[in-house]
């Protein structure tokens, strides 16, 4: 959140992710929007569209937005939509802007996206594309409680356990932290060996390992093992 990334969140039923998140935006008390993503969800469905509005004797349009509209924003089961609206979240999550008939609407300040997916159902999903998983910054895999962990919450979810949350931060201390992160020094020595790092990933590289070429699709980009 802090480097202004995205996170992918995968993991079976159950292990609470929608909950894990959406209790983030209530410690951090900011605006939260969740989107149960669906294989009949349209683009308009999470960008918003414009509406014919009767104004003083005429008509007009209006452009009423969506869901997306907020700071943090929980795509669930990104995956269970076609890509025509997984397509939906590339200008935002990118640019933090949205476009609309031609017309370009900021994004709240900060925005981060959330999204969750189920790695093993397959029927009835769509596997993200390349352009949608590059971005987002970090994928991360929840696995089951440890049988201490869950009989620990299985105890507070069978009783009358209420948990009172802290609020450490607020929106604007998380853009207080986006800046500080910009203004971390790199040496050049690092930057040039992250380069240098990338460049040797990619198998269209001359300079590239052989092993790279024979079984990588791509580079660090988004790097695939090939079939």
């Amino acid at each position: 959140m802090f480097g202004g990334g995205h996170v992918l969140v995968t993991g079976v039923p159950g292990l609470a992710k929608t909950l894990l998140i959406k209790t983030v935006a209530d410690i951090l008390q900011v605006d939260f929007s969740r989107i149960q993503f669906t294989p009949d969800l349209m683009p308009a469905d999470v960008v918003g569209a414009e509406v014919v509005e009767e104004k003083g004797g005429s008509r007009e349009l209006k452009f009423v937005k969506g869901p997306i509209f907020t700071s943090i924003l929980l795509a669930d089961e990104i995956n269970r939509t076609p890509p025509k609206t997984q397509s939906s979240l590339l200008e935002a999550m990118e640019e933090r802007q949205v476009t609309a008939a031609g017309v370009t609407h900021p994004m709240a300040q900060p925005f981060f996206v959330l999204a969750t997916q189920n790695p093993i159902e397959l029927e009835g999903t769509y596997p993200l594309p390349e352009a949608q998983l590059d971005r987002f910054m970090f994928k991360i895999e929840l696995d089951y409680l440890s049988e201490a962990d869950e009989v620990t919450v299985v105890s507070q979810t069978t009783q009358t356990h209420e948990t009172g949350l802290a609020h450490p931060l607020g929106g604007e201390d998380i853009l207080d932290f986006q800046r500080i992160a910009r203004q971390v020094p790199a040496a050049e020595a690092v930057i040039q060996y992250a380069v240098r790092l990338v460049h040797a990933s990619r198998p269209q590289t001359e300079s590239s390992p052989d092993f790279i070429k024979d079984w990588v699709a791509g580079g660090l980009e988004f790097a695939h093992l090939r079939t």
